[in-house]
């Protein structure tokens, strides 16, 4: 099954913008799921485990290191999903 998870994220820091682009880089390791960051929230779109285990991965160590904010939308019926 194919997802588009629609993220946000908000670090409650000075360098925000800094660890965003951390953030969407740690992201982007991955082959599998597509990537198109945005100016308020990225799409991901790949398979559903695949996009779930990126998710479990990336987000803590970004929640241990920063006072964050993530906001998340999941969808497996989206054009977006369709489109990969």
């Amino acid at each position: 099954m194919e997802i588009t998870v629609e993220i946000s994220y908000f670090p409650l820091s000075e360098n925000h913008q800094q660890q965003i682009d951390e953030f969407i880089n740690a992201l982007n390791k991955n082959n599998s799921i597509k990537i198109e960051p945005g100016m308020m929230s990225s799409l991901l779109t790949g398979p559903y485990d695949e996009v779930m285990k990126l998710l479990l991965r990336e987000i803590k160590p970004f929640m241990v290191k920063y006072p964050s904010v993530f906001i998340l939308k999941m969808s497996n019926s989206c054009s977006a999903c369709a489109k990969v």
